[in-house]
């Protein structure tokens, strides 16, 4: 992990260099909205997300997962945060979140420094920036002001976007929040570190006739993810560079490498494959574009004004 510290060290520089370039702040959020209640809360996050980091490794694209799913129910407003029967933490497309600890050490801190001050959905998308961070992508300014939803439903969480979902699929539950095709492939580039388990996806390795598959790399998964074998096994979504913040996961797609059928018919669909070919020709180009894109994903439905509550922890209201 010898690249973290002078990571750290550039965050703040990298954000002022390149803000400008990621979009507009939704009506109540603005970038460096803790700059006098709470000066160090970013730098707070940060390091919470680093030691976790250090830990476990994994924690990165669990976090930013935790985010997207985040604010795709009911908005980036910490509802999946929530512990206890019945709430979004409890559905099935969060059932392999991790992360959490890490949000709850960095309120923790921020309790003690800051009462009553940053919000749990705020800790939310810093950290998602930072994991990104950390896994040698490129820093962005997050817009923050959000406050704390008080509702949680498991339900609500059954419309997140799955790993069978067609592109057109997709393109509608995106567009429900705002957010256009060119969104929706960018900010699925976040798979560039994720990972998947087996049971997940591993029916779409029977039969698999699709000739835009890379037939080596259908065999490979067959034998990581045998018709009867242990379905939490996980398989990196970005092979060969599962662990870096990089393009590569779009010229995966390219060579018919998607793990996921939502990730593949990302390069078969005609209204997708053209962004994926642009995607793939530059890490720059890539990276600049998902920090946009994640602005945008960071204040879809945020609570703001007086509205929702600063949670004192973060599983629960108050």
């Amino acid at each position: 992990m010898g690249f973290v510290r002078p990571l750290c060290v550039f965050i703040t520089f990298l954000s002022c260099l390149i803000s400008s370039v990621y979009g507009q702040a939704a009506a109540g959020t603005r970038t460096g909205f803790y700059l006098t209640t709470c000066p160090t809360a970013e730098t707070i996050v940060l390091n919470a997300v680093t030691a976790g980091f250090n830990s476990d490794p994994r924690i990165a694209p669990g976090i930013l997962r935790m985010h997207f799913h985040d604010c795709f129910v009911q908005g980036c407003d910490g509802s999946v945060l929530i512990s206890g029967s019945n709430t979004e933490r409890t559905a099935v497309p969060n059932g392999s979140l991790r992360g959490f600890e890490v949000i709850d050490n960095a309120k923790t801190q921020l309790e003690a420094a800051c009462p009553g001050v940053v919000s749990c959905a705020d800790i939310l998308a810093l950290a998602a920036r930072d994991t990104v961070v950390l896994t040698r992508g490129t820093s962005w300014q997050v817009p923050t002001g959000r406050r704390d939803g008080r509702v949680s439903v498991a339900a609500n969480a059954n419309n997140l976007p799955g790993p069978f979902d067609s592109v057109a699929v997709q393109q509608q539950k995106f567009s429900d929040l705002g957010l256009n095709t060119r969104d929706l492939v960018v900010l699925a580039g976040g798979h560039t570190i994720g990972t998947a388990g087996c049971g997940v996806f591993r029916s779409r390795l029977v039969n698999n006739t699709d000739t835009n598959v890379d037939q080596t790399f259908l065999a490979q998964l067959q034998t990581q993810c045998p018709q009867n074998g242990d379905g939490s096994v996980r398989v990196d979504l970005d092979t060969g560079s599962g662990t870096t913040f990089d393009n590569s996961y779009f010229d995966n797609l390219s060579r018919g490498r998607g793990v996921l059928e939502s990730d593949h018919v990302l390069w078969t669909d005609p209204a997708t494959r053209p962004i994926v070919q642009q995607l793939m020709s530059t890490t720059g180009n890539f990276n600049t574009e998902f920090a946009r894109s994640m602005v945008r994903m960071s204040n879809i439905g945020v609570v703001t004004g007086t509205n929702g509550e600063i949670r004192r922890v973060c599983s629960a209201v108050n």
